[in-house]
């Protein structure tokens, strides 16, 4: 699946790769988000897309009861977005873009787990498909949240897992956040897409003092796989 990501993206960056409105404002720099943190957030707004802050891990618009109690909503399945009722509402009307710098996924060799680093093979952001809602807690107060959508893994990355990303092209985010006919984009990427290196196991905890840049720095030599017809 997807359970931990980066996020160190300008604004600017951003800007160039979609139809971005708004005032521009300073991002934190983010090496190892978890879900229930917060994440920056591309939804469409009466102009244009506006980045938006939401707590990563979907809550339902209709949910009443704690949040303790809550699924992990942090992925949502492409198969089943349009039955599933945590999601289905939100798939309808309420689709997004999460842009990420890359994430992680783990692999495991000789009883340890071994994390693994994930950005696009061209260096441009992530356009990753996503879901978001507005819930109200008891006391009225307005939370936005989003879950990242993932699908089956291409023979590329099913090395490593059988689930990623759903990665779009920064030329479908409109079409992805708005369009009438959103699920022909619910595909593998190409086996191109994406590079991969080994990682620092850091990355295996979370929280302030486990989030910095080099987090992503390159492992050399731990259980590092080619890339296929290399």
């Amino acid at each position: 699946m997807c359970g931990r990501f980066t996020q160190h993206l300008s604004w600017a960056e951003i800007r160039r790769l979609a139809d971005l409105v708004g005032q521009p404002r300073n991002l934190a720099p983010r090496y190892n988000v978890a879900p229930t943190d917060a994440i920056e957030v591309l939804r469409a707004g009466p102009s244009g897309l506006e980045l938006t802050p939401m707590r990563w891990g979907l809550i339902p618009y209709w949910w009443k009861k704690p949040l303790q109690e809550l699924p992990s909503c942090f992925n949502a399945r492409a198969e089943t977005l349009s039955e599933k009722p945590m999601f289905r509402d939100a798939f309808k009307s309420r689709r997004c873009i999460v842009p990420a710098s890359g994430f992680y996924e783990w692999t495991s060799e000789k009883g340890r787990k071994i994390p693994h680093y994930f950005s696009s093979a061209d260096g441009l952001p992530l356009a990753l498909a996503g879901l978001w809602e507005q819930w109200r807690d008891p006391n009225g107060q307005q939370l936005l949240s989003a879950t990242i959508v993932v699908g089956a893994a291409n023979p590329w990355m099913s090395r490593f897992h059988d689930r990623m990303p759903i990665l779009l092209s920064w030329s479908d985010a409109e079409h992805w956040v708005s369009g009438d006919d959103p699920a022909t984009l619910l595909r593998p990427a190409p086996d191109e897409a994406l590079q991969e290196w080994t990682v620092s196991t850091r990355v295996n905890r979370s929280g302030v003092g486990d989030d910095d840049p080099t987090l992503i720095d390159r492992a050399e030599g731990e259980g590092l796989l080619p890339r296929l017809g290399a």
